[in-house]
């Protein structure tokens, strides 16, 4: 009891509580995309293709941009079945693709918290 930490912070005007800054888990980001890139950003695409996830037999929770490094790190413990320690390069590559879509996951949730303050912040200054 009470090891609950309040992640979400309401901000108090005229003693009532304000709008949402901080950003649901799953909701659609409520900025345009390209905001602030001048140049435009990389755009990320799938390397596998639905249906070959399905043929493949990946969980839903699974299909995601690291299902090829997945795909090559299931293959390679197939095939080395006992000797699993082989397949660590493999395991390597998804674990890191795996880091770095996490990463790139709180960058864009950071990126909507401080757009979302920043508005808000704008918004109120009158």
């Amino acid at each position: 009891m009470g090891n609950a930490v309040q992640r979400e912070q309401s901000v108090i005007v005229d003693g009532k509580p304000s709008d949402r800054i901080e950003p649901y888990n799953f909701e659609k980001p409520s900025f345009d995309p390209l905001y602030g890139f001048p140049d435009g950003r990389k755009l990320r695409e799938m390397n596998v293709s639905k249906e070959d996830m399905i043929i493949a037999k990946v969980p839903k929770e699974f299909r995601d941009y690291c299902t090829p490094e997945a795909l090559k790190y299931q293959k390679c413990r197939r095939d080395n079945a006992p000797l699993m320690y082989r397949c660590h390069h493999e395991k390597h590559s998804y674990l890191t693709c795996e880091y770095n879509d996490y990463v790139l996951r709180m960058k864009e949730f950071e990126r909507e918290r401080r757009l979302r303050a920043r508005e808000y912040r704008l918004v109120h200054a009158q």
